[in-house]
Formats: C-alpha cells, structure tokens, sequence
C-alpha cells in the first residue's frame, strides 16, 4: 500500500490535506481487496479531528472492526479526544451564555481561530469587536409519556383503518 502521498502532506505540514488523501486511499485500497493491517488509522483519524470533521470522525471510528480497536491502543486515545471535546463543549453549552474566544480555545485545546471556527459552524456567534461567543442553547427535548389509553385508542384507530 502506498502512503507516500499521506507521509509528503504530513513531511509539509499539509495537515488539512492528510483527511481526505486518508479517506481516498483507504477507498482505493479497500476497492482493490488490500490489507489494510498496517493502515494509519490514528493519523487518519486525527487528520478528521483536526479540521473538526467530527461527522467523518465518527463515521470513521464506527466503520472500524471491533479487532482493530481493541489491538491498537493510541487509536483507542486518539477516539477519547474526541469524545472529550464534546463532552468540553456540552459543559461549555450549558454553564454560559457567553464566553470569551480565549476561554474556549483554552478549554477545548485549540488555538482561538480553530475554536472560533468550531463555535461557529455549531451555530454559535461571533461578536467580532469583543471577541466573545454567544452560546446557541440546544432546543429541549419534549419527551411525551404515552400513557395505555392513548395506546389503546392509537391501536383501535389503526384497527379500524385496516378493516
């Protein structure tokens, strides 16, 4: 397998380029029936965590077998990141309405423009003279209780539909 292309974006500090070299060489390989034992997997998936492609992230992690989770123990590390992140980001989300640039990028470990960028496309926003985020709230979740004779009229409806 060649990762010639993958280790000359990483050699150039090309970062936001290894995402998407890992994600086609893995199709082709995968295409051609490789073995893909000696994948990248972790740099693979840092390469997604670090342009906070976390959708791809986690597509990633859940299209990996079970076997190479449980033998490579820095990729295990490398998933921990991003589930710690979001954990980060749900404190952040419910304990202010506001914060500073530089209180988020502290508390996620990413430098001010990366998390300004992250704070952006999860919907918060940018007050550009101040440099202080405007935390989105996540809509609540209206969990309805279905009590039995709601069931029972729900089913005799459908029934009588049917016949």
């Amino acid at each position: 397998m060649d990762l010639s292309a993958v280790q000359a974006a990483l050699s150039d500090k090309s970062y936001t380029a290894v995402a998407s070299l890992c994600d086609e060489l893995l199709l082709q390989a995968a295409s051609k029936g490789t073995n893909t034992d000696e994948w990248p997997y972790s740099v693979h998936l840092l390469a997604h965590l670090y342009i906070n492609d976390l959708n791809s992230a986690r597509f990633f992690w859940k299209s990996l077998p079970q076997e190479v989770k449980d033998t490579r123990p820095e990729l295990a590390a490398v998933w921990r990141i991003e589930s710690y992140r979001q954990r980060i980001f749900k404190l952040l989300t419910s304990a202010y309405s506001t914060i500073s640039v530089a209180d988020v990028a502290h508390f996620m470990g990413m430098s001010e423009e990366d998390a300004t960028n992250y704070a952006v496309q999860i919907g918060w926003s940018l007050g550009a003279a101040t440099k202080m985020l405007t935390v989105k709230k996540p809509k609540a979740q209206i969990n309805q209780k279905l009590d039995a004779s709601k069931l029972q009229r729900l089913t005799e409806c459908v029934f009588h539909l049917e016949h």
